[in-house]
């Protein structure tokens, strides 16, 4: 999912899945305090009707499973509030294109805006001129060159998620002598994919039994997953484990990896689509974990979009302002979490 991320289980701003502040506190036991009953109470509150809100959304053009699920979750999550009025753009990986939108919303006056810009540095100066106008920005994933364009950030971590599958296949691979492992990683023009390779490497530094013998970049498409596995399956006869960043361009990994007749090793993905929870879920191929990123983000932004358009903080956390910046966990899900993380699913 190319979406590159600030550098850097539960809840409603910090999990996979984006729950309303009501839902995070009326998760409270039957035996819990008067303090928690009262905090309880004043969250469920906060999925009551209040000031009216109209929100503008600038997202990507859907040309990707986890793009797509970035713009079903916001849209979804506008529904279920009858205070809200989202303003949605035709979706655009066109910069001077996504400009033009945003700067159409500010003309219109919208309360709040929450943008995922085609190229973060690019549209730093339209999130300014909608700050300056006392429009306040909610920065979606790819961040903007300045933190005077938006408000609050909240986006994945890259750098977080290479991290864990590395940690992830280190712990599986622990005990075996000379292990041997390879990455397919994203398109390397982006500083998502460095920071990803990057907590990879970092991972892998601790289980010293462990060598990367090759790496190889595709493009986030099922063609391009499908082609480079090809490459590296051919150029290695024998290796244990496979990270591939994207689950898109998994599908072509394993269909590469079924025509090649191969299954000596086990394969960890990134993103966390439906058809890698489900063939996680299933255990009948190489695919046996992914990890997160989760595009529930984008409902999030949604959930901080109106509470910055009703002047309220977070529920659930003492102060009276939201955060300036949120970065979610990149949880791995594998064949004993799968089931919990299933709804999180995207196509």
């Amino acid at each position: 999912m190319p979406t590159p991320s600030l550098p850097s289980r539960r809840g409603l701003l910090f999990g996979t899945a984006a729950v309303s502040a009501g839902a995070l506190l009326t998760g409270c036991t039957s035996n819990e305090s008067n303090d928690e009953s009262d905090a309880r109470q004043a969250g469920a509150a906060e999925d009551k009707p209040g000031r009216p809100v109209t929100i503008g959304f600038a997202g990507p053009q859907a040309d990707h499973g986890w793009l797509n699920a970035i713009n079903e979750n916001a849209t979804s999550r506008a529904k279920r509030y009858s205070d809200v009025t989202l303003e949605v753009t035709e979706g655009s990986n066109d910069t001077a294109q996504q400009i033009g939108q945003i700067e159409t919303l500010i003309n219109k006056k919208v309360d709040v805006l929450v943008v995922l810009p085609a190229d973060g540095k690019a549209l730093t100066q339209v999130g300014l001129k909608a700050m300056r106008a006392g429009i306040p920005v909610v920065n979606l994933d790819r961040v903007f060159a300045s933190p005077q364009a938006y408000r609050c950030w909240i986006g994945g971590d890259n750098y977080g998620m290479g991290l864990n599958a590395g940690r992830y296949i280190g712990e599986r691979l622990k005990d075996k002598k000379n292990a041997k492992v390879v990455e397919l990683a994203g398109l390397d023009n982006l500083e998502l994919t460095r920071q990803r390779t990057q907590g990879f490497d970092d991972a892998l530094r601790n289980y010293p039994n462990i060598e990367k013998v090759a790496r190889q970049a595709a493009e986030f498409t099922v063609e391009s997953g499908q082609a480079k596995m090809s490459q590296l399956l051919q150029a290695q006869p024998s290796f244990d484990a496979l990270w591939n960043h994207d689950d898109d361009q998994g599908v072509g990994a394993e269909r590469a990896i079924k025509q090649a007749g191969r299954d000596e090793f086990f394969m960890v993905g990134g993103a966390g689509s439906r058809h890698a929870m489900d063939a996680i879920k299933a255990d009948d191929t190489v695919l046996k974990a992914t990890v997160l990123y989760p595009p529930t983000m984008a409902a999030s932004a949604i959930d901080l979009a109106r509470a910055l358009g009703q002047a309220k903080g977070v529920a659930g956390m003492a102060e009276q302002e939201i955060p300036a910046s949120i970065t979610l966990y990149s949880a791995v899900v594998d064949k004993d979490n799968v089931d919990e993380y299933l709804p999180t699913g995207f196509s």
